[in-house]
């Protein structure tokens, strides 16, 4: 009778013991299966530093309007300003980890944290997805400005400190860190004069608030094809193929002077392995489409995705550089 009654006490708990199982397996196992493997199932919002209309927000339009159509799902961009694309950076850092709220970057995610104090880790509180565009920077000025090469300008701002003034996406921007970096080569006193973004910038040039700005092809490309800006030069050591008749810096007397910039797309740290690789896949199918090259390569961008590897071994590479570029110059947040 006892050995009965135990018996039966035994199967009732491996019965129980199997409902939980299989209560777990369906009702758990789903939830982790739609989060990566079906991933994506609602809208997903790309974070932007910079206001509308800029160089970086048209590269973020562009891929994300081809990953919209290949991924069957809408991608939002949204434009977040503020403190040199640090407030987005920061919303983007404490966001869920699901995949559904990614940050777009550029070269200053290296540079900011070099130079002030932000409430981000530009390592630990981000899984890097993929690069999206290389680009070299332009040094372009108003058409009627009265220095048509480097060397003008340069003679000029030596006779004249602190007249010139130059325009920049934000302190800690490459735009303001490559401005800078010219200074420093140039032995030249030129101001600087902060913008929100590319877009503002450009306008402030075209409306002769400041003399020059430094900047991705996107914003000037269009007004130097219109005779409203002239190119004096590009910051890469090799010319760019959207200007092919402007020299480099090097090339006009600042032997050296190499400096470029890069786009790409974060996540919040701890996302899904599976999510991101799901997002890198797509970057790299999409930047291999002819239509999304040529229409990058319209703004003067070279596309270059990347694995999520190569892009964190970036990050941490142009953190050391702009480190020790920002302690050479001696460069200080404003």
């Amino acid at each position: 009778m006892i050995k009965l009654q135990y018996t039966t006490t035994m199967q009732n708990f491996f019965r129980f013991s199997s409902l939980l199982l299989l209560f777990s397996v369906f009702f758990f196992s789903p939830l982790r299966v739609s989060c990566e493997t079906t991933y994506p199932i609602k809208t997903i919002k790309l974070i932007v530093p910079f206001p509308a209309g800029g160089g970086t927000d048209a590269v973020a339009r562009i891929v994300t309007q081809r990953m919209s159509e290949e991924f069957n799902q809408s991608i939002i961009v949204e434009n977040k300003i503020g403190a040199g694309g640090s407030v987005a950076t920061e919303y983007v850092a404490h966001s869920q980890p699901d995949g559904y709220t990614l940050l777009f970057t550029t070269s200053g995610h290296c540079i900011q944290p070099n130079l002030q104090k932000v409430n981000w880790n530009p390592i630990k509180d981000f899984s890097p997805i993929s690069t999206l565009v290389n680009n070299p920077l332009v040094l372009a000025v108003k058409n009627d400005f009265e220095a048509d090469t480097i060397k003008d300008l340069i003679r000029l701002a030596r006779e004249k400190p602190k007249k010139f003034t130059y325009g920049s996406s934000g302190p800690g921007s490459a735009l303001n860190l490559s401005a800078e970096y010219f200074k420093y080569m140039a032995n030249v006193d030129i101001v600087h004069v902060p913008y929100s973004g590319n877009g503002p910038m450009t306008l402030a040039l075209l409306k002769g608030e400041v003399d020059m700005v430094f900047d991705s092809l996107t914003g000037p490309l269009p007004n130097i094809r219109a005779n409203r800006l002239k190119a004096l030069a590009v910051t890469t050591l090799n010319r760019s193929f959207a200007l092919t008749d402007t020299p480099t810096l090097d090339e006009a007397g600042l032997k050296g002077y190499n400096f470029s910039s890069w786009s790409g797309i974060l996540a919040p740290a701890n996302t899904s392995k599976d999510i991101i690789q799901k997002l890198n896949n797509q970057i790299n199918k999409v930047l291999q489409d002819k239509s999304v090259r040529e229409r990058l390569s319209a703004f003067g961008y070279s596309p270059s995705a990347s694995t999520q590897q190569e892009f964190q071994d970036l990050i941490k590479d142009d953190l050391e550089k702009y480190k020790k570029m920002i302690k050479e110059l001696k460069i200080e947040s404003n």
